[in-house]
């Protein structure tokens, strides 16, 4: 983002609402110097750990950059799908960055963002595995990572008779598949992808789609200032390209059409 258009944002944003109104995490966080995301580090490619134990991946990235184009220092909190939202709830993250899909249950408990990513969400198995509709899933096991949409989204196919396992985090539902526990996944297709890369014997492959959802920044309820900062900033790096290459950098695809225009 170029420094004037930066700076302009910030003056906007940064306005004591009128009446001279209590300070507001906008005012928190740029009196702090300070911002902290709540990223998974264990959902690779969108958050992960690099050969230096470095944080890497696309939502790394993007929190990086918001950092960087709003001159504040990046902490990173460190959480998995089950505790994203409470961690902005309980004022322990100022802000959400973690394939965060936007639905109305959480829309309901959190504000978001405009989108600044997608993710297509699938249920995955062996490649070995005849599986092109739900009817051929019937009966089998379905591995799933606890409080994500996929989780919501079996479960609420009763009809289905789906087997459902829920495990703690991405990475362990990986491991999972990876040795030989499950022979399904629910999650995103740039997950199920890389089962094989761990384990060349067991290689996975898209078979079932759920659903295409938007990605979202999320901030506790009530944070308009905050929120319209980062939508500013949002609509910025569509624009000029940055948040698209990011994305096809860590996903090797672009962002959908219509999220670039």
């Amino acid at each position: 983002m170029k420094r004037p258009a930066l700076a302009a944002l910030l003056a906007t944003a940064c306005l004591l609402a009128p009446g001279g109104a209590r300070a507001d995490l906008l005012d928190d966080v740029m009196k702090a110097k300070k911002i902290r995301v709540a990223t998974d580090l264990a959902i690779p490619p969108s958050g992960m750990m690099d050969p230096s134990l470095k944080p890497t991946g696309s939502d790394v990235e993007t929190a990086q950059l918001l950092a960087k184009d709003l001159g504040l220092e990046l902490e990173f909190v460190q959480t998995t799908g089950a505790t994203r939202i409470p961690n902005v709830q309980t004022n322990k993250a100022d802000v959400i960055i973690s394939t965060l899909s936007v639905t109305p249950e959480r829309a309901k408990v959190i504000d978001f963002s405009k989108p600044y990513a997608a993710l297509q969400s699938v249920v995955g198995c062996l490649k070995s595995i005849d599986a092109k509709g739900w009817p051929d899933l019937k009966g089998k096991t379905i591995a799933v990572s606890r409080g994500t949409t996929q989780d919501t989204t079996l479960t609420n196919m009763k009809d289905r008779d789906l087997k459902i396992t829920r495990y703690e985090d991405d990475a362990t539902m990986v491991t999972a598949a990876v040795s030989s526990q499950a022979d399904c996944v629910a999650t995103s297709a740039t997950i199920v992808n890389q089962i094989g890369a761990k384990n060349p014997a067991r290689a996975f492959e898209p078979k079932v789609p759920i659903t295409a959802f938007d990605l979202a920044m999320g901030v506790r309820k009530g944070e308009s200032r905050f929120l319209d900062t980062l939508n500013a900033w949002i609509a910025a790096n569509l624009k000029n390209g940055k948040l698209n290459a990011i994305y096809a950098k860590f996903h090797g695809s672009e962002l959908p059409p219509e999220m670039r225009s």
